[in-house]
């Protein structure tokens, strides 16, 4: 009988900062769907922030590593930050299942709203292949996959995972906005992000 196979969840993102709703979702992913742990991967160049001025790589994967250090569960990965040019989760993903072979199901955790433009990420059908998507949605709200089952097929839908997450208004988007007029982020992020945040000036 073939033993049964690791699973492990991927949160990738700009992390522009890093906020409770990330780990919120990542921490429910990997209740709810058995993960062994959620490996983040913040990204160096993100292609959707393309035109954006986006706080330097060092900072942002810091702040990762102060977010996640409390979680046994949780660790960061700086592939991304080490390969030249835009970071497709595409690459990074093959890159983890060439490493660990046929013994582990990759789970790409992404908040509800994400789904609607899994479409326009790089080679979209291929990463499908290389890995499941665990899906955060709204209590009560279905996700939204008419689209990515006309695009990508029927068979598609089966590596589409829903998580039940807490329904957060929590953005990074808000968070630098906070920051630039001077309002706190108290209990947005946690302590040592916030405190690191301030120490270093970024997004004022």
């Amino acid at each position: 009988m073939a033993a049964e196979k690791k699973r492990v969840g991927i949160m990738g993102g700009t992390f522009d900062p890093i906020h409770i709703g990330h780990l919120v979702i990542a921490e429910a992913a990997r209740e709810q769907l058995a993960l062994s742990e959620v490996i983040f991967i913040p990204a160096a160049q993100p292609p959707h922030k393309a035109g954006r001025e986006v706080a330097p790589a060092g900072h942002r994967l810091h702040l990762v590593q102060l977010a996640t250090e409390s979680n046994p569960f949780f660790r960061v990965l700086d592939v991304e930050m080490k390969r030249e040019g835009p970071s497709y989760s595409y690459d990074t993903l093959r890159a983890l299942v060439e490493t660990h072979g046929e013994s582990t199901d990759f789970y790409f955790i992404v908040g509800g709203d994400e789904m609607n433009t899994i479409l326009t990420w790089h080679r979209i059908s291929e990463l499908f292949a290389l890995c499941r998507f665990a899906a955060a949605r709204r209590q009560g709200v279905p996700l939204s996959l008419l689209e990515v089952r006309e695009r990508l097929g029927e068979e598609v839908l089966a590596r589409i995972h829903p998580v039940q997450a807490p329904e957060l208004e929590i953005s990074s988007t808000d968070i630098r906005r906070r920051l630039c007029e001077g309002r706190s982020i108290r209990y947005l992020v946690p302590e040592k992000v916030e405190a690191y945040i301030c120490k270093e000036g970024l997004y004022q």
